[in-house]
């Protein structure tokens, strides 16, 4: 990766970032995928105290779908349970196969428990941050909402499994999202400066185009 790529792919990772400041709330929710650094993220929240219940949302995914086996929520359920994490403070969604399902089926699964949440920390991988949080507030409305995920830098995050082009390309994809996404009714309008904008269309002309919608 040259300087020139880099710092575009910095422009958007911090823009992806929403910089919530934490505060006690009623649930976290883990959003699965295939980076399971967001359950123990979600796990190190609840152990720290921010939430009394933790759910995990995530059956199998695009990209996790006939590589695991065992369903996203399941997995990352098992991660919290090791990492000290009771069962019995944990809710599992094994079903849903994207974030708009994510809310939805977690909603059913609230409303069959007679369980009612006003407030969510949403735990999400770092460059789905606001993706996650503008469809959370369109599909789930009066929902005080916060987001966090991995705590680390852009430097820091790609690894065996995610490396740091394929992380580019779900950056890239992503922002096209949430430009595109509210016009469909699936997310709720972003502001989005121009330099990060043009960050997005300067690399995908430098072939960085493998999760456009």
């Amino acid at each position: 990766m040259n300087i020139e790529v880099i710092a575009l792919a910095q422009t958007l990772w911090d823009y992806h970032h929403m910089n919530h400041t934490l505060k006690k709330s009623g649930c976290i929710m883990a959003l699965g995928s295939h980076d399971t650094r967001v359950a123990d993220r979600a796990a190190e929240l609840y152990l720290e105290g921010w939430a009394p219940l933790l759910i995990f949302s995530g059956g199998l995914g695009n990209v996790t779908r006939g590589v695991w086996t065992e369903p996203e929520a399941d997995k990352f359920a098992r991660i919290a349970i090791e990492k000290g994490v009771p069962a019995e403070a944990i809710l599992i969604e094994n079903q849903s196969t994207n974030t708009g399902e994510n809310i939805t089926f977690t909603q059913k699964l609230l409303e069959e428990r007679g369980l009612e949440c006003k407030t969510f920390i949403l735990a999400q991988k770092p460059y789905m941050e606001r993706r996650t949080y503008a469809t959370f507030m369109k599909q789930w409305p009066g929902k005080e909402i916060l987001v966090t995920s991995p705590q680390m830098t852009m430097a820091e995050y790609p690894n065996e499994e995610i490396s740091f082009e394929r992380m580019l390309n779900i950056m890239v994809g992503d922002l096209q999202r949430i430009k595109l996404y509210p016009e469909k009714g699936f997310q709720i309008p972003q502001e989005m400066p121009d330099e990060v904008w043009q960050a997005f269309e300067k690399l995908v002309a430098l072939g960085y185009n493998k999760h456009l919608a």
